[in-house]
């Protein structure tokens, strides 16, 4: 098995480290640096398409890594009902539900063109969170003010604008599939932002976002399964918190074949509700580039006078610049109109001439839209009625999410009956998990030696604005170029503590180097404190989708450490290629753990403490690592240990998810004294 790409990072680049030389104190956890309104910027510097489609690879999985939806969860049967129709000129309406997963109902409006034979086009359409979705009815007085603006040229667009472009597509030949957001419309089983903002749902990646994508794709199902839809050519529109589901689903989906989300791609705001944020997923990137996933097909944004009114001069050249790579800059577009937030007729009939040109309707150009009347009043469309009642297994948040877990554990125990595939896919989740906190090539600045070699101190950085890790080292006289790296919670100091003084006078002895780091987050505590909430709502996504977390920084100073020691080591000895030893103590044995799977080190000696990540019960904990329990815990983490592994006081329920010859489980105490002794056996 290859070496997580986290690991991979700093093979690369660690040789061309630079060195500078000064006494520094530790340098402190890091602040929330990014969050919806300050997002990673993204930077396109792609030599070649090759290096693109590495990068879009990686995002991909990075955003269904961010869902719940790796692996991709098993489809279950639809069982959709379809009922209802309203007639309508040029079109008409139908009521649909369908379950997305067991006791979970997708519902939304069924609009087909009349007088239209074959296979036809069909598009996705997400409503965003215009009050009542579906339902929306906008008042008088607004609506004629939209009018009045230029907006809007009739009354019944004005009023019911998220009606005006399933209407405008279907008499335009489209099969159009209007659907709610969880908690919208006839969505009523979860309150929208309600019932996935705890630990649990953090630590298995449960979220609101999450479960409204996995709509989306059974969406995308049921459309391309109908027996009058031509599935190469389906499209998704949406405003808003619909132009995000957009985005999210035509990045990820390959079936989609055009795309337009609205008044949401830009490197400014990134959605400010909870169901448009997830841990991870805006981790050194933002909407633009999740936007740019789609080239080269076809793709059309609008943007007015919100947080998007900037995108034409900052996203847009960005992502032309990806679809340059394939000579596709005709298949991507991007206009500005100065408008409030919105999805009126002139930015609909943008929409309806990309549609046209790209789904290739043969409409005259340009399209209008046209006066759809009469108006179906918004409760005539709900699709639950005496005949057909809402199902008797739909579930609440909390029912759905023990049915959520219960699949995604059998899942994994499923892929478990195939080690290598089991270490694949939890090897992979671990690169976003851990990986996230990189930013930038490791090099050592700011330390001091005493020229003998035998006392070293600074800091290695992860480049400015990146993680940085102070560490003390010590030098034997005579070394035999292995190396301890010792973790623990008294970081550096454990090195001159005296109750330690035999303990490290003794690897002294042997001809061993040994350094400690002190980890981030040890002594400041976690920064979600000062993060997490956002427009009024509380949210741990709203810290931990844009920054690492406390846990996997500790990880990346683990392997910062031992990296930048060997760059100095290299001063002193041609022997700095030999073995590099992890110990851990006291309770940094889960940092140690997964910094364990990269790779870095020749043997390991951690002591757990006992701990699994069932322990953590509030997101702020320094030990949260979302996903951490949807994988497994430490038993599955431990079965990404290449090298030899000896553990100590393992949690309760211990057991190692696929056979790992590499990982013992050790009895008796973790003492120190024998962790080195079996360290440093030949």
């Amino acid at each position: 098995m290859s070496q997580p790409q986290f690991i991979r990072v700093f093979l690369l680049v660690a040789i061309s480290a630079s060195f500078a030389f000064a006494a520094d104190a530790p340098a402190p956890a890091p602040e929330m640096l990014h969050d919806v309104d300050h997002p990673w910027p993204f930077e396109p510097q792609f030599k070649d398409r090759g290096e693109r489609e590495k990068r879009a690879d990686e995002l991909r999985k990075q955003i269904l890594v961010a869902e719940g939806l790796w692996p991709m969860p098993a489809k279950t049967p639809l069982n959709a009902v379809i009922h209802g129709k309203i007639e309508r000129e040029g079109y008409t309406i139908e009521k649909v539900y369908f379950a997305s997963m067991p006791g979970h109902y997708v519902s939304g409006n069924l609009y087909r063109p009349t007088g239209k034979t074959g296979k036809l086009p069909a598009v996705l359409f997400a409503h965003g969170h215009w009050d009542g979705g579906r339902f929306y009815e906008n008042s008088d007085r607004a609506a004629k003010q939209e009018i009045d603006s230029g907006a809007e040229k009739w009354m019944e667009g004005a009023k019911y604008l998220l009606q005006a472009p399933c209407a405008g597509l279907a008499r335009m030949g489209c099969i159009v599939f209007a659907y709610d957001m969880v908690g919208y419309a006839d969505s009523t089983a979860i309150e929208h932002r309600k019932g996935f903002l705890d630990a649990e749902a953090a630590l298995r990646l449960q979220s609101f976002m999450g479960l409204q994508s996995w709509n989306s794709v059974r969406a995308l199902d049921f459309v391309c399964d109908l027996p009058d839809v031509d599935a190469t050519r389906v499209a998704m529109t949406g405003a808003s918190g619909g132009g995000t589901q957009t985005m999210i689903l035509c990045g990820t989906d390959p079936r989609p074949a055009v795309s337009f989300p609205a008044v949401m791609v830009g490197e400014a705001m990134q959605g400010g509700c909870i169901c448009e944020n997830a841990y991870y997923l805006r981790l050194h990137t933002n909407n633009a580039e999740i936007a740019s996933l789609f080239a080269p097909k076809p793709l059309g944004m609008t943007s007015a006078n919100d947080w998007t009114k900037d995108l034409l001069t900052k996203g847009f050249p960005e992502i032309k610049s990806v679809y340059a790579l394939y000579g596709a800059t005709d298949n991507v577009m991007a206009w500005y109109r100065s408008f409030g937030h919105n999805y009126n007729q002139v930015s609909r009939e943008l929409m309806y001439n990309w549609m046209n040109d790209h789904l290739q309707l043969g409409l005259a150009s340009p399209v209008r839209e046209q006066q759809f009347v009469p108006v179906v009043p918004p409760k005539e469309l709900s699709v639950y009625d005496d005949a057909h009642p809402r199902p008797a297994d739909s579930l609440g948040a909390a029912e759905l999410r023990k049915k959520m877990t219960d699949a995604s554990d059998a899942q994994m125990a499923e892929l478990a009956k195939d080690p290598e595939k089991y270490r694949q896919v939890v090897e992979a989740a671990l690169d976003v998990m851990v990986g996230s906190a990189l930013a930038g090539s490791p090099h050592i600045g700011d330390s001091h030696t005493d020229l003998k070699g035998q006392n070293v101190e600074g800091v290695i950085s992860s480049s400015p604005g990146g993680e940085q890790v102070h560490f003390k080292m010590l030098m034997p006289e005579k070394w035999n170029g292995t190396l301890i790296v010792w973790l623990d919670p008294q970081g550096s100091e454990v090195l001159s503590r005296p109750w330690w003084t035999t303990v490290v006078q003794d690897v002294l002895h042997r001809g061993v180097a040994i350094m400690a780091p002190d980890l981030t987050g040890m002594e400041a505590g976690n920064p979600l404190a000062k993060g997490g909430k956002y427009a009024g709502y509380t949210f741990a996504g709203y810290y931990y989708g844009y920054n690492a977390s406390i846990l996997s920084r500790q990880v990346v100073d683990s392997l910062l450490a031992p990296f930048g020691t060997k760059l100095l080591t290299a001063m002193w000895s041609a022997k700095a290629e030999k073995p590099i030893r992890l110990l851990a103590t006291g309770h940094t044995g889960a940092a140690a753990l997964l910094a364990n799977t990269s790779g870095a080190f020749d043997r390991a000696a951690i002591d757990l403490d006992h701990f699994d990540f069932d322990q953590v019960t509030d997101p702020a904990d320094p030990m949260m690592l979302p996903g951490a329990l949807k994988y497994g815990g430490v038993s599955a983490f431990a079965t990404l240990c290449k090298a030899k592994t000896a553990i100590w006081n393992p949690p309760a329920k211990f057991k190692l998810a696929v056979p790992t010859p590499t990982v013992s489980v050790q009895q008796g105490d973790a003492k120190v004294e024998k962790m080195i002794d079996w360290l440093l056996e030949p």
